[in-house]
């Protein structure tokens, strides 16, 4: 056998070998949030790819304490839990400069798992957030072709609560109860739920309401000791059980298909 077709045999088996994507991924301690509240638990996986300047904030806030024990003073059922304001109200701000505008991101092209493309639009994920983008032709126009995104408001989505102006988010942070995509494009999405959705659902209703659950405690997995830390993997986007579920979610639902009908499942690995 010639040494080239030697090497094109080597080519193929190491690519017959290559290993599979994983269905599940470790959870990064850096970015993500552990919200233990009256009812219960809800960890947050967060998204400095979508909002670097949010997921700071609330990185910062959380590590001076200054989200501990405040109400979710708005909650509207089908809607939002909303909490995050010192004063326990609306318009309630940090000791911190209000943040700017963070409603669409350029991203790598390897960072979004596409699971559909329209010719006006693509959805899909980042990590465990769900996004809408501009089309494929759309980026492919100009210079910088990487996909700009922006998080799609789905059920567990978290975003940044803001006052009138574009640039005025500032520590109130909201979490869906339900699908708003009236949100999309206008609110910045610093994470997504990835465990206790039950509890988000679970926070009593009202404006206010008349008996507030609060954050009792709000700390980053990176700063709890190592035992103390959630040991959570979720579904890998990329992976191929997702994409097969995708795939069958589209097929099924048709024209009705939307990146807020698929799941993002957690276990302890």
């Amino acid at each position: 056998m010639r040494f080239s077709s030697i090497l094109a045999v080597a080519a193929v088996l190491a690519i017959g070998a290559a290993k599979p994507h994983a269905d599940w991924r470790p959870l990064d301690p850096q970015n993500t949030l552990v919200i233990d509240t009256s009812k219960g638990r809800i960890v947050v996986e967060m998204a400095p790819a979508l909002a670097p300047k949010a997921v700071e904030r609330v990185k910062r806030l959380a590590k001076e304490g200054v989200y501990d024990g405040l109400l979710f003073h708005r909650v509207i059922e089908g809607f939002v839990d909303q909490t995050g304001n010192p004063n326990n109200h609306d318009g309630g701000t940090s000791a911190y400069p209000d943040l700017p505008a963070e409603f669409s991101a350029r991203v790598a092209a390897d960072a979004v798992t596409t699971v559909v493309s329209r010719s006006d639009g693509i959805e899909g994920f980042v990590g465990s957030i769900p996004v809408a983008g501009v089309s494929v032709k759309e980026q492919g126009l100009g210079s910088d072709h990487r996909p700009r995104v922006w998080g799609a408001y789905c059920e567990g989505v978290a975003g940044m609560g803001r006052q009138a102006g574009i640039d005025t988010a500032n520590s109130e942070i909201f979490f869906m109860r339900s699908p708003a995509r009236r949100l999309d494009h206008d609110y910045a999405v610093w994470g997504r739920v990835v465990q206790g959705l039950d509890v988000v659902r679970a926070i009593k209703v009202g404006e206010p309401p008349a008996d507030p659950d609060r954050m009792v405690r709000v700390r980053l997995a990176a700063d709890l000791p190592p035992a103390e830390r959630p040991r959570l993997e979720v579904t890998d986007t990329a992976g191929p059980a997702f994409q097969a579920a995708a795939a069958r979610a589209k097929t099924r639902l048709g024209a009705r298909f939307s990146v807020c009908d698929l799941q993002i499942a957690v276990r302890q690995p």
